[in-house]
């Protein structure tokens, strides 16, 4: 629609173009070519004027050689006006209607063409070549800060592993010399309380080995296996009743039954944290019984060849019973297995943080739809609120099914029967066939948990720092649950509530 020509903007206009005098900062002109403001005095062309009076209106001058030197006012044929943008706005905007148009009916001009492209050092450039090193060396300061800041977490969670060793506690109990066998004087677990004690005393790095009566699981043996089972231990070492009775009755009698391995044993839990467990743990286990074997067996040789009562027939008879005279059973009570098991417990849980922070920009344009008015009424915004509670819900319940059918369908084993914490087991499942649900359970609310802190902060803070609270997300994660907390630093104690841990090391 054209707007009338208006002589009384159109002079005003012509008077500070001619005059060289810039326009007030409600007014706008542009130029061909080239920029106005460089112009002087302002040669014939035309001149596209937007006028705070009236926003949507848009006057093109076309001024001659003869306005310029006479600074005349402009014939009628030298003004042209048009109409930018609807009515209904300029009625809503400035509370009035346009009252401009084109008694001529003529058209209106084309818009300017696009400015030509110039090389990155010219003159014209020189500010905007300022704000964008200031917008550059602003957003590589906060990225480096969030770099040192945010990744240090990660680096520090295993920067005291030696001096925190002794935080993964190993029961010794030694039962040797109990009943029956109160007559025999305990000579093998006495030795290895002592060795496990002197241990602590070392300054190298050592596992907490922990002393404990037997008392304390009610004499009974399988009592410490399932408090390793419960997680009270990383592991344990249980000397036998039976330890010395049985070795020096096979020297007497020459019993070439004797078994060396049944005088101790240790056990431990290899799905609770198969990296900790064989980086820290078995290793010093195994230290410890080799140390245990060489010392006893350097002094009961001793003491065997200077009792003359035992014959000869019977150390040829139980040779093992002279050396190595003692041994060591090891028992895995839950092997880590089977192998394809081991993203469902790490990386798998990377990618459930991510599903968790993606699927709010997916959704968000479908409940976006409630607030938007488009031919119906909006929502209310405390149901709408509701409604989203609700719908993000039943999405994560939904897509933690998706996440825990793919290791369902890698035959990870979900049906077998439970089976008693303190009796080795390969792939016993705690609830039976109800186990897959239950490992679903624990993937739906650890998404959750993951899935809802990202929803808020990224209705706080928006774009572009929600992808910084990611990473924040996933490295405070993961550091909290890839790695025991026992060996990592106390400040990571804060860990033990993080939704990643949880979900990894369910209570």
């Amino acid at each position: 629609m054209a707007a009338p020509y208006d002589n009384r903007i159109a002079r005003r206009v012509l008077a500070h173009v001619t005059a060289g005098h810039p326009t007030r900062p409600d007014s706008v002109l542009y130029a061909p070519q080239k920029p106005w403001e460089e112009w002087s005095p302002k040669p014939p062309g035309q001149y596209r004027f937007h006028h705070n009076d009236s926003r949507e209106s848009e006057i093109t001058l076309e001024v001659s050689m003869r306005d310029i030197i006479e600074n005349s006012k402009p014939s009628s044929e030298s003004l042209h006006t048009r109409y930018s943008t609807d009515s209904t706005r300029t009625a809503n905007d400035s509370g009035q209607s346009s009252n401009y148009g084109n008694e001529k009916g003529e058209k209106a001009l084309p818009p300017p063409p696009p400015p030509t492209p110039v090389g990155f050092w010219d003159r014209r450039l020189a500010k905007t070549r300022m704000e964008v090193l200031k917008g550059w060396l602003k957003i590589t300061l906060i990225l480096s800060v969030f770099i040192l800041t945010v990744l240090s977490l990660y680096w520090g969670a295993l920067s005291h592993i030696d001096e925190n060793i002794s935080s993964l506690t190993v029961f010794v109990v030694d039962f040797d010399g109990m009943a029956p066998y109160t007559s025999t004087t305990p000579q093998v677990g006495p030795l290895i309380v002592k060795n496990t004690e002197a241990r602590l005393a070392f300054p190298n790095p050592h596992l907490g080995f922990q002393t404990v009566p037997p008392s304390h699981f009610n004499n009974d043996p399988m009592n410490v296996r399932q408090e390793v089972f419960d997680f009270k231990a990383w592991a344990a070492i249980v000397v036998n009743a039976n330890a010395t009775a049985l070795l020096e009755e096979a020297i007497q009698i020459g019993n070439s039954s004797y078994d060396p391995s049944g005088s101790f044993q240790f056990f431990y839990v290899e799905a609770r944290d198969q990296d900790t467990i064989h980086t820290h743990v078995v290793p010093e286990l195994k230290q410890v019984a080799t140390d245990v074997t060489a010392q006893f067996g350097s002094q009961w040789t001793q003491q065997i060849l200077a009792n003359r009562s035992i014959t000869r027939t019977h150390l040829e008879l139980a040779p093992q019973a002279l050396s190595p005279a003692i041994g060591f059973a090891e028992f895995n009570l839950r092997p880590f297995h089977p192998p394809v098991a081991l993203p469902a417990v790490t990386i798998g849980l990377i990618y459930l943080i991510i599903i968790s922070f993606f699927s709010f920009a997916f959704y968000m344009p479908t409940h976006m739809k409630f607030l938007i008015p488009a031919g119906h009424p909006t929502l209310h915004f405390n149901q709408f609120v509701f409604y989203r509670w609700i719908a993000t819900m039943g999405a994560y319940f939904t897509m933690s099914l998706a996440y825990s059918f793919v290791s369902l369908a890698f035959q990870i084993p979900f049906n077998n029967q439970p089976a008693p914490g303190s009796i080795p087991t390969h792939n016993a499942d705690a609830y039976g066939h109800a186990t897959f649900v239950v490992y679903w359970m624990i993937n739906f609310f650890g998404m959750c948990a993951l899935g809802l802190a990202c929803e808020n902060v990224a209705m706080i803070i928006g774009q572009p720092w929600t992808a910084m609270w990611l990473i924040f997300w996933v490295i405070s994660n993961v550091s909290t649950s890839f790695y025991a907390l026992d060996i990592t630093p106390k400040f990571y104690y804060w860990g033990y509530a993080w939704p990643l841990h949880n979900s990894e090391f369910p209570p």
